[in-house]
């Protein structure tokens, strides 16, 4: 079983990168509508691409950004194919997880204790799909949004990294279950929660910085065209300037990272003894994700530098989550070795 949530975890990686690559292509809004069985197939005649691109040409992100010129069919195929990639990811780490969960049920080989965690990561599972086209659906119809909510563009990505974080707890747990029959799941502590709740408000302006496009709001780093705290208009109050200036975004999401970086580094620290491999993993995660963060800036957010940046924050999420799990077990008395 742990061996199975593993292989959904490294899924659940994967399609948080395809998320973000069909961010970066503003692909988002090429599929109008959310046809959970017949949308498994893509357009297969000339006929049902010209139906396709027609609705899209409707969106406000088609008539306000495709320029004078438009779009040809050729652009549109390019941005479609991410959009219904995304989705059909979606669905095989639905089936992924839903099949194998059948299996175990019926051969009544689910742990005492485990079946509602696993029953709540596949309505995770199933709820991502859902909130997948609420975030869409912003963006498309009778709008003058060029773009999806960033609102729920964060909610959708926040869910997808929590699954990550219980697929890991959940195949660790189940990893020290079958070695030691007595085991108990590890708890959660204060210290590791503080750390976890650091990195998620990094997480967020994260996707914040995605969904308003703020990576484009300057080029240059460590200041922000020129400047090392961006001019701001304040006239529209602090709360609407924090949660919807893409300028004030980019600089909390620079910034608040070093904060992110002090509580990740006491945690790998804290395990370092106990899980040498969970503290090289998470520093190894987050060096990594900075030199990434600042190169994504520097290039002028160019698409694959800015997909590693997603890749290997997923990565530091995971990296995280065997951290917060060994001190966990430490802290309760639990042996690693």
């Amino acid at each position: 079983m742990a061996r199975w949530l593993e292989i959904v975890a490294a899924m659940v990686v994967m399609i948080v990168v395809v998320g973000g690559i069909t961010r970066l292509t503003e692909s988002g809004l090429s599929i109008t509508e959310w046809n959970v069985v017949s949308g498994i197939l893509p357009p297969l005649t000339d006929a049902a691409w010209q139906a396709e691109f027609a609705k899209y040409r409707l969106t406000a992100e088609y008539r306000m950004e495709s320029g004078p010129a438009g779009m040809d069919l050729a652009a549109f195929k390019f941005i479609f194919f991410w959009e219904w990639f995304h989705r059909i990811l979606g669905r095989v780490i639905g089936l992924a997880f839903l099949l194998p969960l059948a299996v175990f049920a019926l051969r009544r080989a689910i742990p005492a204790g485990y079946g509602w965690r696993l029953a709540a990561m596949f309505a995770l599972i199933c709820g991502q799909g859902a909130l997948g086209w609420y975030m869409v659906s912003s963006g498309v119809g009778e709008t003058n949004l060029t773009d999806v909510s960033h609102f729920r563009l964060a909610a959708h990505l926040l869910t997808a990294l929590f699954l990550l974080g219980g697929l890991v707890w959940t195949a660790r747990d189940l990893r020290f279950l079958a070695r030691d029959p007595s085991a108990r799941p590890a708890p959660l502590t204060a210290g590791a929660a503080l750390a976890g709740g650091v990195l998620f408000v990094q997480l967020l302006l994260g996707a914040w910085v995605a969904g308003l496009n703020a990576g484009h709001a300057a080029n240059d780093w460590p200041l922000m065209n020129g400047r090392f705290f961006p001019e701001i208009d304040w006239s529209r109050g602090i709360l609407w300037n924090t949660t919807h200036d893409p300028y004030l975004i980019h600089f909390m999401h620079r910034w608040w990272a070093w904060i992110a970086v002090a509580a990740l580094v006491w945690l790998a620290r804290r395990v370092r003894r106990t899980d040498r491999l969970a503290s090289v993993a998470v520093h190894t995660a987050f060096g990594t994700m900075v030199l990434l963060g600042i190169a994504t800036v520097m290039s002028g957010v160019s698409l694959w530098i800015a997909a590693a940046h997603q890749l290997v924050g997923a990565l530091t999420v995971a990296a995280t989550v065997r951290a917060m799990h060994s001190d966990g077990l430490v802290r309760s008395g639990e042996s690693l070795a």
